[in-house]
């Protein structure tokens, strides 16, 4: 029989995506592995691979569908032998699972309640009144065939019953509860509600060109304003004397010019100067939780990349353990996809600190929000020259703002400070970071 392909999660916070694209069309032969579509989902653009074979034969979500729930179906795909002709009568509303449930349930002498169905009668008692009988647009009512004969013995309409089953679905024991429902006499219905306005535009003053949200920058949106709502973020500033650092820089790309193996930038130093740090003082690299402060057990530091759809912080796995060049091209390979929007979960999920830095745009100092669940951020400006004093006179030397952004809840002010101690230790010290 014909088999519902859903719409898969695709990441830990995923409840909807886009279809952003079909790489199959209808009649197309699928096999398991293959690639049938292309998702955005709030962190990236990922291609979705077919778990059944045979084949494709009917598009349920045209590609450029927004806001597809997770397990809805989006395609059907035709079993071997089987032709258009099995599409009739087939419901997408469920996957095809549910149609061995309804067959047993048809079975059955008296209804089962599990916890499930438990639960929808708890929520049901507890609403404060009963939602208005739907009226008829002709939408089709999922229903299994015993709840369709019963309905139709009893002289009920499908419409007006409440389904607890999968997706909304009516069985046979919410066709026997609306039974034995007091039926409400025509006198005492009230009329429909009238529908609540939507929320005003605000009046800006000049005309505008609104710009679709995609996926991703929805949860962004929604992540960062929980983080700012929910996180006592606190700050603290060091000024890093990087001279050194820019040597040793210069002295290691020039070495690896001729091969072109790797070319170093500050961010690739600073990100091994924090991953050191977290080693040495890991109580930064930890995550609040009401029972406990939960320190993680490996140094994963994320890099923050600027792609177009937003911000995304691809992750560099074990950084304290790898050379200035592995990081280098490890941030420059992930910064690409991320920018293409084909990072997969693994390079994304996790982490324990976040790196943000945008020297690059000239910026000299700046605060950033935490990216929960972390407990830290670090915000790294612009190297410039400033003029110092050293040694007891004034001297020139290049000089870089690091601001930390902690959890005041699991990194308090003496252990940030603490940490950026050791930080600017690694910084202005560069040669111990390749001990």
């Amino acid at each position: 029989m014909p088999v519902a392909v859903l719409m898969p999660a695709l990441s830990p916070t995923m409840t909807e995506g886009k279809l952003a694209k079909w790489v199959k069309k209808e009649g197309d032969t699928v096999e398991s592995g293959d690639v049938i579509a292309e998702i955005e989902t709030d962190k990236a653009t990922m291609e979705v691979e077919a778990v059944d074979e045979g084949i494709l034969g009917k598009i349920v979500v045209p590609e450029g569908t927004e806001s597809v729930a997770v397990n809805a179906p989006i395609a059907i795909l035709l079993s071997e032998g089987e032709d258009a002709s099995a599409l009739d009568g087939f419901s997408v509303d469920a996957p095809a699972a549910d149609a061995s449930a309804a067959d047993r349930e048809a079975a059955e002498p008296a209804p089962a309640l599990d916890a499930k169905k438990e639960v929808a009668d708890k929520q049901e008692a507890a609403a404060v009144s009963p939602p208005p009988a739907p009226e008829d647009t002709g939408k089709r009512v999922f229903a299994s065939p015993l709840a369709r004969r019963l309905a139709r013995d009893a002289g009920l309409d499908l419409a007006t019953i409440k389904g607890s089953g999968p997706r909304g679905r009516i069985v046979k024991a919410d066709v026997e509860k609306a039974k034995a429902a007091p039926k409400p006499s025509p006198a005492a219905k009230e009329p429909a509600a009238a529908p609540a306005p939507a929320a005003a535009q605000p009046d800006l003053g000049a005309p505008t060109v609104p710009v679709a949200n995609s996926t991703m920058r929805k949860v962004i949106a929604k992540r960062l304003a929980q983080s700012k709502r929910e996180i006592p973020h606190y700050y603290l500033t060091i000024d890093c004397h990087i001279d050194a650092l820019m040597e040793l820089r210069r002295e290691l790309n020039a070495r690896a010019e001729a091969e072109g193996a790797y070319k170093l930038s500050v961010n690739d130093f600073v990100v091994k100067a924090v991953a050191l740090a977290l080693r040495a003082y890991p109580e930064a690299n930890s995550t609040w939780t009401d029972e406990a402060i939960l320190l993680y057990q490996t140094v994963d530091v994320c890099v923050a990349v600027a792609a177009p759809a937003g911000l995304i912080t691809p992750v560099i796995r074990n950084a304290d353990q790898k050379g200035l060049a592995t990081i280098s091209n490890e941030v420059k390979h992930l910064a690409g996809k991320a920018r293409d929007g084909k990072l997969t979960p693994e390079e994304y999920q996790g982490g324990g600190f976040t790196v943000s830095n945008l020297g690059m745009y000239g910026i000299r100092e700046f605060s950033a929000i935490i990216n929960p669940p972390q407990s830290c951020l670090l915000a790294v400006g612009a190297a410039e020259q400033r003029p110092m004093v050293k040694d007891g006179a004034l001297a020139v030397g290049t000089m870089m703002i690091c601001t930390l952004s902690a959890d005041h809840r699991s990194v308090d002010g003496a252990k940030g400070a603490e940490f950026l101690q050791i930080l600017k230790k690694r910084i202005e010290d560069p040669l111990t970071m390749l001990l």
